[in-house]
């Protein structure tokens, strides 16, 4: 697909923060409503399971620090309230130390939590983690608005027509409906058309 440029772009820079998350990180990209336009996670399993079945996301000082606040703070900094924990029972798993970073306004936020097992992250670090987030957020951005056609073509599939449907009910070929499909999935840096169908959602747009 023509979209695979940009989606290379976000692998190596997502490599270029892998060195840093010796415990794993967490990436929030685009914050809109009650989801993010895309996420990665490379925390350990056990976890990714214990933080969803007790459903701290609603409850993680981090995230919401994450809204109030720009920059980024080290999960150490004894201003930050926890009262349910969360901070130390990560460590319990592993994520000892921890650095959480926030960039982008507060309606299309970007959150990243990078921890490491055995030391806190240097300035440099951190700076340099600052800078590879920023750059994430900028790379994601969602492109300029979508056009009716492609919106359109879009609606039809979402609302659960076939293509040949779809396509007649447009009064185009159905290798033209695929071309629409096609230039919005780009345009929302979707590999698939459900995909594209959620971050259009997402984005308001559908």
């Amino acid at each position: 697909m023509s979209g695979e440029p940009e989606n290379l772009n976000i692998q190596a820079e997502l490599a270029r923060l892998e060195p840093y998350a010796e415990a794993g990180y967490y990436l929030a990209l685009h914050f809109r409503f009650t989801s993010p336009l895309m996420f990665f996670q490379t925390f350990d399993q056990a976890w990714i399971r214990h933080y969803a079945e007790e459903g701290y996301v609603l409850r993680d000082p981090m995230v919401a620090w994450s809204y109030a606040n720009s920059g980024a703070t080290r999960w150490s900094d004894g201003e930050i309230a926890d009262p349910y924990g969360i901070i130390d029972q990560a460590r319990s798993f592993g994520l000892k130390h921890g650095v959480t970073i926030s960039c982008g306004p507060v309606q299309s936020r970007t959150v990243c939590s990078v921890a490491h097992s055995n030391r806190e992250f240097t300035d440099d670090e951190i700076a340099e983690m600052r800078t590879i987030v920023s750059d994430l957020h900028s790379l994601t951005e969602p492109k300029s608005q979508m056009t009716k056609a492609q919106i359109e073509a879009l609606r039809l599939i979402a609302d659960g027509h076939r293509h040949a449907a779809a396509a007649h009910m447009l009064g185009i070929s159905e290798s033209a409906l695929k071309v629409r499909l096609s230039s919005a999935r780009q345009r929302l840096m979707a590999r698939t058309t459900p995909e594209a169908i959620q971050r259009a959602k997402s984005l308001n747009v559908l």
